[in-house]
Order: C-alpha cells, then sequence, then structure tokens
C-alpha cells in the first residue's frame, strides 16, 4: 500500500507513504511554498512510486526521487504498459484541458479542449493499447465531459449537464474499456455515478442525503470491482463515506465521522475489498481505513 498526500490547508510539501508489512514509512517527495497540491500517484511494474502534482512530475528510481516541472493543476496520471508517465491537466492560464505523454526522450504535449473555460478536476485512465481517456469539468457551462484519443483524434462529449455538475470527478474503465465516472453535483448537493453501456451514457444519484459541505470536503474517487460494480468513496455530511453498489442498489455507510476530511483515495484489492486513504482537515492527519 502505498499513498501521496499533500499539506492542502498549509501547503508546503509533497510526501510519501507506504506500508512495508510491519509498518507504514513516509518521506518528504518536494517542500517548498505552495507543492504538493493536485498530486496523483501512479506505482509501475517494478512498485516504484510516480508523483504528477501541481506542475511537476516526481519519480523514485530506486535511490532517490528525480523532479522535473510539466504538467499543471488538477494532474491525473496513469502509466502505460511500458512504465511511460501520461498526465492529463488543467492550463489555468489558458484555461484549457491538457494532456502530456513521456515518449522516452521527451514530454509529447497537446490541448484536448480549448472550449471557454474547461479542464479543472481532471481524471485520467488507459486503455489495454495505452490510449488515454479523461473525465473533466466544463465550466463554462458547468457539464461534466469525457474524451477518449481514438488514435488520431479526441472524441469528445458532454456526459451530464442538468445543472452545475461534473466537479471531483473520478474515472475508471471496465473491462471492456467502457468508461464509468463519478461526481459532484453542485446544484442538488449529490453524489453521481455516470456509465457508458456502449451506445448511451446514464446517470444516477449515489447520495442525496447531504448536507452543504466545506470547500476541504468535496471530492470522489471511483473504483470497480472485480465484476465491474462501482465502489466511491466521498465526503457526506462532513464525514468520509463510502459507496458500492450490490447489482440492485447502492449500500451506503460511514467510514469515519472524526469531521472534515479530503483527498480520499479509493482502492479495491484481489478480494474486492476496499481500502482508503484520507486525510482528515481537523488534525490535518493523514489516515488510512
Amino acid at each position: 500500500m502505498s499513498i501521496r498526500w499533500d499539506g492542502r490547508v498549509d501547503p508546503s510539501y509533497l510526501k510519501y507513504a507506504w506500508y512495508d508489512g510491519s509498518s507504514w514509512q513516509t518521506e518528504t517527495v518536494d517542500s517548498g511554498t505552495g507543492v504538493g497540491k493536485y498530486s496523483s500517484l501512479a506505482l509501475d511494474s517494478s512498485g516504484k512510486p510516480h508523483i504528477a502534482y501541481d506542475g511537476r512530475y516526481a519519480r523514485y528510481d530506486g535511490s532517490s526521487w528525480q523532479i522535473e516541472t510539466v504538467g499543471g493543476e488538477y494532474t491525473s496520471l496513469a502509466l502505460d504498459s511500458s512504465d511511460k508517465a501520461h498526465i492529463s491537466y488543467y492550463d489555468a492560464a489558458n484555461a484549457d484541458l491538457k494532456y502530456t505523454r513521456y515518449d522516452g526522450s521527451t514530454w509529447q504535449t497537446e490541448t484536448v479542449d480549448d472550449g471557454g473555460s474547461v479542464g479543472e478536476y481532471t481524471s485520467l485512465a488507459l486503455d489495454p493499447s495505452g490510449m488515454a481517456h479523461i473525465s473533466y469539468y466544463d465550466a463554462a457551462n458547468a457539464d461534466l465531459k469525457y474524451t477518449r484519443y481514438d488514435g488520431s483524434t479526441w472524441q469528445t462529449e458532454t456526459v451530464d449537464s442538468g445543472g452545475s455538475v461534473g466537479e471531483y470527478t473520478s474515472l475508471a474503465l471496465d473491462s471492456s474499456d467502457r468508461p464509468n465516472i463519478s461526481y459532484y453535483d453542485r446544484t442538488n448537493e449529490e453524489i453521481k455515478y455516470a456509465w457508458y453501456d456502449g451506445i448511451s451514457w446514464h446517470t444516477e444519484t449515489v447520495d442525496n442525503a447531504m448536507v452543504v459541505l466545506s470547500v476541504y470536503c468535496r471530492f470522489t474517487s471511483l473504483a470497480l470491482d472485480s465484476s465491474g460494480r462501482p465502489h466511491i468513496s466521498y465526503c457526506g455530511d462532513n464525514s468520509l463515506k463510502y459507496a458500492r453498489y450490490d447489482g440492485v442498489s447502492w449500500q451506503i455507510e460511514t467510514v469515519d465521522s472524526a469531521g472534515w476530511v479530503h483527498d480520499a483515495s479509493l482502492a479495491i484489492d484481489s478480494s474486492d475489498r476496499p481500502h482508503i486513504s484520507y486525510q482528515e482537515t481537523t488534525t490535518d492527519a493523514l489516515k488510512y481505513a
């Protein structure tokens, strides 16, 4: 188990934690004013960590962290079958969604969507062919959008436009490479879930028993189990909550009610059991459930 986190309340460092089988080990990856925001973690085929964060990319080479400037805000990182990094991000200077990939010698960067203020809350997944799929927020229209690269062009579509929807997206591909997305509905203060069945998009409410949330308490993290059923961690009623679809309905439970939480990240193990890392804002402590 590996976790990355930042000092979101007073961001000045990026840290990395891993469990060695008996205890948690932690280290500082990078430090400086504002460092560590929008961090995204992936492990390569050798188990070495790679982290994208607020305009930077760090990888551990076995002895030290190698850091370079690349990307922007709301980063999402994925590694391909050759362990090369792919990053989706928001270019705040131009208000565009961008995507960059490392080809083995240089970063290849392109604008994916420049239709107004677009590209916040990106979530990136790669299919087995290494093609990129990205969910993101279109702030100009307050919509949830999704795009995929088909080998020559980006195919982009609006997934949900019912009110102000689409912040805090989390994307996962099923066994047929079809996209599944969890996200936040600001208009109705709901956690929602969207999936593509091969023909059209379907959306549904996961949890509408919400209160007005703190800025620190809005996020979603989605993972699919071995049967392709969705599991989502999120903040509701200023607590850490977890929802899973059992094939008929959503089963929801409170994981931690100690206070506001943020930056939760969910993973499902080989036995379909959930694991969640998160930061509690009351004490600014990193937790694991």
